[in-house]
């Protein structure tokens, strides 16, 4: 068992730590007494920290006075977070981790223990994929009266003045503007409503105990399936771009997914596109420029 203060794990320092005076900083430096305060609130053991870990939280593997595991997170204080816990309250388990208890005043979550190292990207794509298709069908709820969450044409519309302004490059601008032309006529063009996980992929998908995978930090919305389904669309795939045919490769992905889930595939191929000009622009401004190309370049293919 861990012994002595808990300190945030590196990765989560570096990625948050930029600003020395603002409250993000002031919540990393207080994270350690946090951390014990709920462990104590909670009667709970700390096993060990995650690590690395994320870049927007801290994670620690805990056990609860039963001795049952559990994970404590905590998430960067915000919106954000109240939403994440807000979200799996809705599913209750059902294709997402179980929240056990939430700390309203300080955002901590303390969720069932899943396997954090073995994700559906451990899996061979095409069992990747159905494994996927079939959990994130299973977070497809009506949204219930009152929901906190905001909706895909209000994240689009807060998106689009980034896109603008991004500064992709110099033969990008006419894939921008068919994306930002997406983003404005898609969300109009919608006939359905769901909850929506928001930021699905392989990679969230963990492999539980109770069922054999279960998502996790959901970046909730609400809107239409394709959207959800657009960023699965997404993974791996450096594979298909660096196989032949990758155009062709890319529009059966597209496809299979939109066919297997009884979604429209223009509206999918669309969508699919949009988040993946996004991500571009969204890795070349951090600084992985090469990947940003790549998935500008997935984009065209689609």
């Amino acid at each position: 068992m861990a012994t002595g203060p808990v300190q945030p794990p590196q990765r989560l320092v570096n990625a948050l730590g930029g600003d020395p005076e603002g409250p993000v900083r002031a919540w990393l430096a207080a994270l350690p007494e946090l951390v014990q305060q709920r462990l104590e609130a909670w009667e709970l053991t700390l096993e060990r920290v995650h690590a690395p870990g994320g870049r927007s939280s801290l994670v620690a593997f805990v056990r609860q006075q039963d001795g049952t595991p559990a994970t404590l997170k905590f998430p960067v204080p915000g919106r954000a977070a109240e939403q994440e816990a807000a979200a799996l309250r809705i599913w209750d388990g059902w294709g997402a981790v179980r929240l056990l208890r939430a700390d309203e005043a300080g955002g901590a979550l303390l969720l069932e223990r899943l396997q954090g190292s073995v994700s559906l990207r451990s899996l061979p794509e095409a069992k990747a994929l159905l494994e996927a298709a079939g959990t994130v069908r299973r977070l497809w709820v009506a949204p219930p009266a009152g929901h906190p969450f905001a909706t895909v044409a209000e994240r689009t519309a807060a998106d689009a003045a980034g896109l603008r302004a991004a500064g992709e490059p110099a033969d990008a601008g006419a894939l921008v503007d068919e994306a930002l032309e997406l983003g404005g006529s898609l969300p109009a063009g919608a006939t359905e409503e769901f909850v929506l996980h928001g930021a699905f992929r392989q990679g969230k998908v963990l492999a539980g105990e109770r069922v054999p995978w279960l998502t996790v930090g959901p970046s909730p919305l609400v809107g239409e399936r394709a959207y959800d389904l657009a960023r699965l669309v997404l993974d791996r795939f450096e594979d298909l771009l660096a196989g032949s045919g990758a155009a062709a490769a890319a529009r059966r992905r597209v496809a299979k997914l939109a066919d297997s889930l009884e979604v429209d595939r223009e509206r999918l191929r669309g969508w699919t596109l949009y988040r993946a000009v996004r991500a571009g622009l969204r890795e070349s401004a951090a600084g992985d420029r090469r990947r940003g190309e790549s998935l500008l370049e997935f984009a065209t293919y689609v």
